[in-house]
């Protein structure tokens, strides 16, 4: 069976996935560190090895997303989080940086390495690499492959390959976006999200209202219709003299259906996004996937899972897995 890898952005969200049946749980600590740096999100160290506790007492794992790129001159704040990972007894540390990875390998060997999606490796020369220099044992590949090219990738390595299959979408080279740097002036390698809130304006305009990121409008709506979140790979561009959603409608991933074909492709672990989320959306969402990689597992077709009114915009796409982007 594939692994069910399950956000947690707090501990009563970790608790609630857990019991919902997730075969592992990644979350942050509260500080830079960790990409979902949220007011309100994450753990103190007492916080993770608690967690890993309660975890590991009912058979599931605690993966720790040490995401971010340090800061020249702040390295000992990203090593504390890996020792503290290590001393609360964490399954895997999830690390995108170069000098973190070398660091985690020397100071601490049997720790397990995951390479974040923030590293957006998506060939195998790339991730080869990652396991030959830094014994990266997985790899969370980034949302812009088929299901095809991640088979492909899979016959060239040795490491475990992890893949979204529900949540926000990112169609751009994951954390890299340089669109959104450039309308918000942050990173999202270091912030965390492509569209910070602080960044996010709404203003009546006649009939319409615009939607502004950094005070670049990305969408207008009549009055009254849904808004969707300013998003710069989801906006509206015009084209050839036509506008429209040129990279990706306002809408998230939901790969349920495809998880065979997944299966086939080599994939080990099936990633769920929103470590944003609430407690009841994540037990949802895990309930709901816990039962599709049974059934496929079992051979049995997929669950319908209704997850529709969960996801952005109500709707759902299968991204780039399945070739439908123009």
């Amino acid at each position: 069976m594939m692994e069910l890898v399950c956000p947690a952005g707090t501990p009563a969200a970790l608790r609630a996935a857990v019991e919902a049946g997730a075969h592992a749980v990644y979350c942050g600590f509260a500080d830079e560190t960790n990409a979902r740096n949220f007011p309100g999100l994450n753990f103190t160290p007492e916080d993770m090895a608690e967690a890993v506790t309660f975890a590991h007492a009912r058979g599931a794992k605690v993966l720790v997303a040490i995401n971010t790129f340090p800061r020249a001159g702040a390295e000992p704040l990203w090593h504390r989080a890996l020792a503290n990972a290590e001393a609360a007894g964490a399954d895997a540390v999830i690390l995108a940086d170069i000098g973190l990875l070398a660091h985690a390998a020397d100071r601490h060997p049997a720790l397990r390495r995951h390479l974040s999606v923030q590293a957006a490796a998506a060939n195998p020369d790339a991730i080869n690499l990652y396991a030959s220099a830094f014994g990266v044992r997985r790899v969370v590949l980034p949302r812009v492959l088929t299901v095809q090219e991640i088979a492909a990738i899979n016959r060239e390595i040795d490491v475990e390959t992890e893949v979204f299959v529900f949540g926000g979408l990112c169609v751009m080279a994951e954390g890299r976006c340089s669109l959104s740097s450039y309308a918000t002036g942050k990173s999202p390698n270091m912030n965390g999200v492509c569209s910070p809130a602080s960044h996010v304006a709404y203003a009546e305009e006649g009939r319409d209202l615009a939607a502004r990121l950094g005070g670049f409008t990305i969408h207008r709506t009549p009055k009254g219709a849904p808004a969707p979140y300013p998003t710069l790979c989801k906006g509206c561009f015009t084209s050839d003299g036509q506008t429209g959603h040129i990279f990706e409608d306002p809408v998230s991933l939901d790969a349920t259906q495809l998880i065979p074909e997944l299966a086939k492709a080599g994939v080990s672990a099936l990633k769920i996004e929103g470590r944003q989320r609430s407690r009841a959306y994540v037990a949802q969402v895990v309930r709901a996937f816990r039962a599709a990689v049974e059934a496929q597992a079992a051979g049995r077709p997929m669950p319908e899972t209704m997850l529709a009114r969960l996801t952005e915009g109500q709707k759902a796409t299968t991204g780039a897995y399945a070739k439908t982007w123009r």
